[in-house]
């Protein structure tokens, strides 16, 4: 819900996901991100006479791959269509799409927003298209450039209905869709370089009205928090033209992320302005239900269950589970890092893994795979813990080194001198002499002032440079101030 709770906000989403094959969809040239300008271009993409498109079957694969994650149904006979406009980087004058007969329709998803319960996000249909070039603007003077690297990357494009409620379920949603892709390996979700683009179609209406409102699609999106901040202002642009009699106008709007606003791009298309027919250089895709199957059978364990499955044999908490299955190579580092640090608690490991470690990557700007500290480090480093070898005080110590030099804990622990003292007979000695110089605090903590544990404790860890074991420290100390 909106912050004026006379209206209800409909969303629905258009997502973008650019496949990570290694060729374009209708040929065989390179599909990948930062090459020089119009390298990767042949007489196929930049659609000279004559030229016929080839499906890329890997295509096709991960179109049922998807739809399957999403619990879709995949039609056994899906068709292209042409889509007809014209932009400087689209040279064919049309795209080729899908439009009445699309590879998945019917599938959902299933979020748990931070602002409400969890909530069910219907698939409309999912249909396999191709990528247009880009328009370059950017410090150039009176022209812009084109650049046709782009021009038949093969995407997905992910309708929803108009199930969204509010800019955070929108944020939810994305995050799941994003991280379920990632799981799959057909997209990298990377918004930024434009992987995974987002459209946002937003309309309002009176609490109580079934009829859906004017909408407005947003574009340029190109991050989670953009598109629900999009989601925010255009929600209160069209409520404040609604309470001042004015009508909202079906059209394309621009996110301006600097000044925090929408702007009028276009009048909004219809399907019928496309004039959609039959691709004609393409035949119907016909699939066999056998290889369906078998690609059902090549699913990954995706969030939901690696969510539960975590619950279940780590015992970790909701909130846990979510960090660590929200990204399936952050799962697989704590998986392997528990494999490394068994008999350590598996908790243990988690605790380590969303705080030391995720806190330092966030500061770097890292992701996991760029992690200094690998896996079985942490997993050996939490497995140190568990066997007294160190305490939880030096643990911090030898990882703050590793995140800077990298290495192995037990090297660096032999290095530096940092085993913990576990006799018992060199601890006494150290809280004797503690005490013998504290007689006034002994005194305090006796008659009743027992937060005083707390600075003996840290007196004797001070003197034995953190290395004694904590848990001795506390039984030696208490035994000798209550007698």
């Amino acid at each position: 819900m909106n912050a004026d709770s006379r209206f209800e906000t409909v969303i629905g989403l258009e997502i973008h996901t650019q496949l990570r094959t290694r060729s374009k969809i209708f040929c065989g040239c390179p599909n990948q991100f930062g090459s020089q300008p119009n390298t990767q271009i042949c007489p196929v993409c930049a659609a000279f006479p004559g030229v016929l498109p080839v499906l890329n079957r890997e295509v096709l694969n991960m179109a049922i791959k998807t739809g399957l994650a999403l619990n879709g149904q995949i039609r056994l006979r899906n068709e292209f269509s042409r889509k007809n406009y014209f932009y400087p980087d689209l040279p064919a004058g049309y795209q080729i799409s899908q439009f009445e007969l699309p590879i998945v329709e019917h599938g959902e998803l299933m979020i748990e927003p931070e602002d409400g319960p969890r909530k069910r996000i219907g698939i409309t249909r999912i249909h396999m298209e191709v990528d247009a070039g880009k328009n370059l603007h950017e410090g150039i003077i009176g022209a812009s450039w084109v650049d046709l690297n782009r021009t038949g990357t093969p995407l997905l494009e992910i309708v929803t209905e108009p199930d969204l409620r509010s800019a955070a379920e929108t944020g939810a949603f994305l995050k799941k869709l994003r991280a379920i892709v990632r799981y799959l390996e057909v997209c990298d979700g990377n918004m930024e370089e434009g992987s995974f683009r987002c459209d946002a179609n937003v309309s309002v209406r009176r609490w109580g009205e079934t009829k859906l409102g004017t909408r407005a699609e947003i574009k340029n999106l190109n991050s989670i928090r953009n598109v629900m901040r999009a989601i925010e202002f255009e929600v209160d642009r069209q409520i404040d033209r609604i309470e001042n009699g004015e009508k909202v106008i079906q059209e394309t709007r621009l996110w301006d992320a600097n000044q925090n606003l929408t702007r009028s791009m276009r009048g909004k298309e219809e399907a019928h302005d496309y004039r959609y027919f039959p691709e004609p250089d393409l035949p119907p895709v016909l699939l066999d239900p056998a290889r369906i199957e078998t690609i059902r059978a090549t699913l990954p364990e995706l969030p939901d269950q690696k969510f539960l499955r975590f619950q279940d044999q780590y015992g970790l908490s909701d909130y846990d589970a979510g960090v660590l299955t929200a990204n399936r190579e952050l799962a697989e580092y704590f998986e392997s890092a528990v494999r490394a640090a068994l008999p350590a608690d598996p908790k243990v490991v988690a605790n380590w893994v969303t705080g030391e470690l995720l806190a330092f990557l966030n500061k770097e700007g890292l992701e996991i795979s760029q992690s200094p500290v690998q896996a079985s480090a942490l997993g050996a480093l939490t497995g140190m813990i568990h066997k007294a070898v160190i305490s939880g005080k030096i643990a911090k110590t030898v990882f703050a080194h590793m995140c800077v030099h990298g290495g192995e804990p037990q090297q660096i622990v032999l290095e530096k001198g940092l085993t913990q003292v576990t006799d018992q007979g060199a601890i006494e000695a150290e809280v004797e002499r503690i005490l013998g110089a504290h007689a006034d605090k002994i005194a305090q903590y006796r008659a009743g002032k027992t937060q005083l544990l707390g600075f003996f404790v840290g007196e004797v860890m001070k003197a034995t440079r953190g290395k004694a074991n904590p848990g001795v420290v506390n039984e030696l100390l208490i035994n000798k101030l209550s007698t």
